[in-house]
């Protein structure tokens, strides 16, 4: 763990109890007298409290002093990533995060099946836990999309990940890439991009919506 999310990091004394008594003080083991680092994920502060008391049921922190650290990717990258099975893609989503990925927008395309929803509520806590582990300083925005055509509308410069002569190559320091779905796009979604914005990966084999996530994530930030 790199640190412990807290809303109220920041604050002069803290009270833990319940969950993060219990992570801390059973699962993690930490004792009284000993300096842990938390953050509220509001600003870019690494806020550092020692441990002043300790019960079963409580902890008492005090604020010792706070680090401005920011701990995100060199790189910006936005995935437009067209709906598939939200089991699917819990699974994925911490590696997701753990490699730096800006910004994730789900896009109900044509071949995305209806009863797919985004489950923010339940993702939001699997990044917070992710972001934990990993240091990253920022929870990754989780957006959605009507349509293609308005995520392109609104994101004009985006690539789409797709069977192409023409390789995935990092271009910019700020990027925005389409993944499909299952089956992939139909013929009038695949007219939203011009020849040029449309990549592949250099492998004959076909990839899992999550599996192509994952390798553009790679290709453009690691």
């Amino acid at each position: 763990m790199q640190y412990l999310y807290h809303p109220e990091a920041s604050s002069p004394q803290l009270l833990l109890t319940g969950d993060r008594h219990r992570y801390l003080f059973k699962v993690r083991r930490h004792k009284m007298g000993e300096r842990i680092d938390l953050r509220n994920l509001r600003d870019d502060g690494l806020y550092h409290y020692l441990i002043e008391y300790l019960d079963k049921k409580e902890a008492k922190l005090v604020l010792q002093s706070r680090q401005d650290l920011v701990v995100a990717a060199e790189k910006i990258l936005h995935i437009g990533w067209c709906m598939i099975d939200p089991k699917r893609i819990e699974k994925i989503l911490p590696t997701l995060n753990e490699m730096g990925i800006a910004q994730i927008t789900f896009i109900h395309c044509e071949r995305s099946q209806k009863q797919f929803k985004p489950e923010f509520e339940r993702w939001q806590k699997i990044l917070l836990n992710s972001s934990q582990q990993c240091g990253r300083s920022a929870i990754m925005p989780l957006l959605q999309a009507g349509s293609l055509a308005a995520f392109i509308q609104a994101h004009p410069a985006a690539r789409l990940l797709h069977f192409s002569k023409n390789k995935l190559v990092a271009k910019e320091a700020e990027e925005t890439i389409v993944v499909g779905c299952e089956g992939g796009l139909t013929e009038s979604e695949l007219a939203h991009f011009d020849p040029e914005k449309i990549v592949g990966l250099n492998t004959p084999l076909i990839l899992r919506s999550e599996s192509a996530v994952v390798a553009a994530a790679s290709k453009l930030l690691l």
